[in-house]
């Protein structure tokens, strides 16, 4: 892994304007796909594996037993597990899903300020696995195994430079793309739409109103984003 990421980087000192210029596009391309309507269809399953992957993961941790992962076409997904319906390890389970991509995008970005590259290829690659093996239904695999085949390609058949441009774009998008999710969340409530939300679950388990708890998704995915983009862009202002 370490000659890995020497390699990238090495290629990517070859000029050293390199660096910014991957940080910046892949910064607009994952802003864009966020912001325009085409694109966000298509790649909003990403965020979703990721939510998902954040319930089931939360869940396991706290006790609870992993029943199994369906991803939709729309965009939604559910993950069900089993245990108690009440206490902090349902709490913990509900609050996991909206602010998972940030908190992976967060962690991705430190991984990609240590140069450490290919750590990001690698658990891409685990939480893929995983959530393949809970899918429960037909969609759900094509969803998992069409982006686990666009990061196989990249990590076993792209040159280094392609590769790290990837791991910005990825991470980026991660970033970014967990702010939308909350939004349309809202939107949907206000439609009387989306009655049985994370954020209303949370508000049924706790007594505190499901506004509070937008609130807290809003700062902790806010907080995510802030941090991980100034980890990811301080190579472009150096």
């Amino acid at each position: 892994m370490a000659a890995a990421d020497d390699e990238i980087w090495q290629a990517l000192d070859l000029e050293a304007s390199t660096t910014s210029t991957i940080v910046l596009v892949a910064a607009g391309i994952a802003l864009l796909a966020v912001v325009v309507r085409a694109p966000w269809r298509f790649a909003r399953n990403v965020i979703t594996i990721v939510h998902e992957a954040g319930h089931a993961l939360v869940a396991v941790l706290a006790g609870r037993r992993l029943q199994g992962i369906r991803l939709h076409s729309d965009t939604s997904g559910v993950t069900v597990s089993r245990g108690k319906p009440e206490g902090a390890g349902m709490v913990l389970t509900a609050l996991a899903g909206y602010p998972a991509p940030a908190l992976l995008g967060l962690a991705f970005s430190g991984f990609v300020a240590g140069a450490n590259l290919s750590a990001v290829l690698g658990i891409a690659a685990a939480l893929l696995l995983g959530v393949l093996i809970m899918v429960r239904n037909a969609y759900g695999v094509f969803a998992v195994v069409v982006s686990a085949g666009v990061l196989a390609g990249v990590a076993l058949l792209a040159p280094p430079g392609m590769q790290a441009a990837f791991v910005y774009l990825m991470t980026w998008f991660l970033l970014l793309g967990s702010v939308r999710p909350v939004f349309e969340l809202q939107a949907k409530r206000r439609r009387g739409a989306a009655r049985d939300s994370d954020i209303d679950q949370l508000a049924r388990l706790t007594g505190l109103p499901a506004a509070i708890w937008l609130l807290v998704l809003g700062v902790l995915i806010g907080s995510c984003v802030a941090l991980g983009g100034m980890l990811l862009i301080e190579p472009a202002v150096r």
